[in-house]
């Protein structure tokens, strides 16, 4: 089945010309032609952006989000690409009512009449997961009804196997690429996405996320407890301007340059503060109160933090906004981020080498993106490991940098950014965090206290017996090594043998289809 999907998405590809994004390259040039020729069925006439649109949201919803994160890299990508890329955000073509309907008295086992005083046939938003539709319900209550779309989560399940198995191939075929954990990287996505099956767990991180906020900083949508299922959730309809329309804003009079400011403030309160925060924050997500206040929607992902990974990206942060790289050397190499031996000079002069250009500059000047590709580069050299856990929060901040960039390209985002760390790490390094802590830790440490000798024998025990077990230990992990070296090579004989097969596969199919075609 994997093969025969990660034919399909060849196939899709082909038949949208999207081999016009690899083959433009002036080498490649003559290749073009030949696939042409053979391809002399397929109509191109559609713009590139079009027919990239199209392609992702005929793959399904893994492919419509890559396309949702392309659209907010209007510094990395043609513009006129992602102008169609940003339809992705909200505007997917919507399942037909009769199927949302048969949905909804699934879910309530009842007639929808007997839910909702009316429902609107139209989808107000439209996504890859699921579609919100406004309603009432029955005392008169306006609110906004986001139902999964049907048959949905077979097809995530899909994709994820297949990204699964091209992140396996390229692992086995690059130790470098094993570095970066490819595998790690898509089972953590694939939990986020998950998550997003079950509307209940959806309505729960909004819940949790509103009482983060009980200023009402950051405008949560009320869930209706008593009308969720795993398939609907029903919620407080929200009104408000689409981030991305900024004329509709000015015209409103909103502070547009305090509005990037408080979105600076609100991303880092909920990383840093809470270590909670909404993980998908493109444009079709957020919106603006007239009253100049953020609006968020849809939390079915969500991105969670330790205490620990806090205070290293809090720390790392900081050295940088401070520009003591030799700081952020030392903490990548304290977190574990990098091995030991590390050289911390060698490491200091390559981060300083990378950021010191994008210091004292506005946005519209800097490029995270471009920032982060040169600090992979230079990861690779140093053996970086990359967290897998931080994976969504590196998507959440080139989302940040794209709506940023929108809203006031004279955004300074170091002199925003830099308080609020400061401030954090203070209340974390004082002494009311040392009392908060021993607050916390108080019954745990009084309970275990009268077990604390004999926890200290064990474990000087213990280390005893490991020093006697080290050179057995040494001998098997040889033999461990040489077993798997020997795998690996079985593995790449194997995918080679795989891709041959495919790449035959491709040639029938396409000789099939113009044989087809010319009878």
């Amino acid at each position: 089945m994997r093969i025969i999907r990660l034919f399909y998405i060849t196939f899709i590809a082909l038949r949208f010309g999207l081999d016009e994004f690899i083959l433009s390259h002036s080498r490649l040039k003559p290749l073009q032609g030949v696939i042409n020729c053979l391809l002399f069925w397929r109509n191109n006439s559609q713009p590139r952006g079009a027919r990239l649109r199209l392609a992702l949201e005929a793959l399904g919803p893994i492919f419509v989000k890559f396309g949702q994160v392309l659209s907010t890299r209007r510094d990395l990508i043609p513009l006129d690409i992602a102008d169609e890329l940003a339809k992705l955000q909200d505007q997917v073509p919507p399942v037909a009512y009769a199927e949302i309907e048969k949905t909804i008295q699934q879910a309530f086992n009842l007639p929808l009449n007997q839910v909702f005083a009316d429902f609107e046939q139209i989808a107000i938003a439209s996504a890859s997961v699921a579609q919100v539709h406004f309603a009432h319900l029955l005392d008169g209550t306006p609110v906004a009804v986001k139902v999964l779309r049907p048959g949905i989560a077979s097809v995530i399940n899909k994709d994820l196997v297949l990204l699964d198995t091209a992140a396996w191939l390229l692992q086995a075929l690059s130790a470098e690429v094993r570095r970066l954990k490819p595998r790690e990287v898509v089972k953590e996505f694939g939990e986020h996405t998950h998550s997003e099956l079950d509307l209940t767990l959806e309505a729960a991180n909004c819940t949790r996320l509103a009482g983060n906020f009980p200023d009402k900083r950051l405008l949560i949508p009320e869930i209706y407890w008593d009308w969720c299922r795993e398939q609907v959730m029903v919620m407080q309809r929200m009104t408000g301007t689409p981030i991305s329309q900024i004329a509709v804003l000015r015209q409103k009079n909103i502070d547009i340059p305090k509005l990037a400011r408080d979105g600076v403030e609100i991303f880092f309160t909920q990383v840093f503060r809470d270590g909670f925060f909404h993980a998908d924050m493109h444009p079709g997500n957020i919106q603006v109160a007239d009253d100049g206040r953020y609006i968020a929607l849809d939390f079915g992902i969500m991105g969670t933090l330790t205490d620990t990974d806090k205070y290293y990206l809090a720390r790392n942060f900081l050295a940088f906004f401070n520009r003591d790289y030799r700081d952020v050397a030392v903490a990548h190499i304290e977190s574990g981020w990098v091995p030991k031996g590390t050289n911390v000079e060698a490491l200091e002069t390559a981060v300083r080498a990378i950021c010191e250009p994008i210091f004292n500059k506005p946005l519209k000047e800097i490029s995270f993106g471009r920032t982060l590709l040169s600090l992979f580069q230079m990861s690779r050299r140093f053996g970086v490991i990359i967290q897998p856990q931080l994976v969504m929060l590196q998507k959440t901040l080139l989302n940040i940098e794209g709506l940023g960039r929108d809203l006031d390209p004279d955004l300074d985002l170091w002199k925003t950014a830099q308080p609020f760390l400061t401030r954090w790490m203070s209340e974390q390094m004082g002494w009311r965090s040392i009392v908060k802590t021993l607050k916390k830790e108080l019954p745990y440490i009084v309970k275990n206290m009268p077990q604390m000798p004999r926890l200290v024998h064990q474990f000087l025990t213990q280390q005893t017996h490991a020093e006697q077990d080290a050179p057995i230990r040494q001998a098997i992990d040889t033999l461990i090594k040489a077993q798997q070296k020997q795998a690996r090579w079985q593995k790449r004989l194997t995918l080679a043998a795989i891709t041959l097969i495919l790449m035959q596969l491709a040639s029938l199919l396409i000789i099939g289809l113009n044989f087809i075609k010319l009878s």
